[in-house]
């Protein structure tokens, strides 16, 4: 148990630290990283989100693309692990180019 609990910390710790770089590209005002920290329990492990996580992440869908792109990001959220939260609360990711 305090082994999640501390894996669960260092990975919204190391996500807050990512999250505060910016995606070129991005209008800063409508992509924010840190707003999906409330989907960090769901991405690292089977749990279902949260109600604030699935109203975050239809807020940030017009940035998902970035998000994925985004090299920083991906060491440590996958697409897929991207796809099955959004999927859980109900959203179509857009075909990301």
């Amino acid at each position: 148990m305090k082994r999640s609990v501390l894996c669960c910390v260092v990975v919204v710790s190391a996500l807050f630290l990512v999250l505060m770089s910016q995606v070129p590209g991005m209008d800063a005002a409508n992509c924010n990283y840190l707003e999906l920290v409330a989907c960090a329990g769901a991405i690292t492990s089977p749990q279902p989100p949260s109600t604030d996580c699935c109203s975050k992440v239809k807020e940030q869908k017009p940035c998902f693309c970035g998000y994925l792109r985004n090299p920083q990001l991906r060491q440590y959220v996958t697409p897929e692990e991207a796809r099955r939260v959004a999927k859980q609360c109900g959203v179509t990711l857009p075909r990301c180019k």
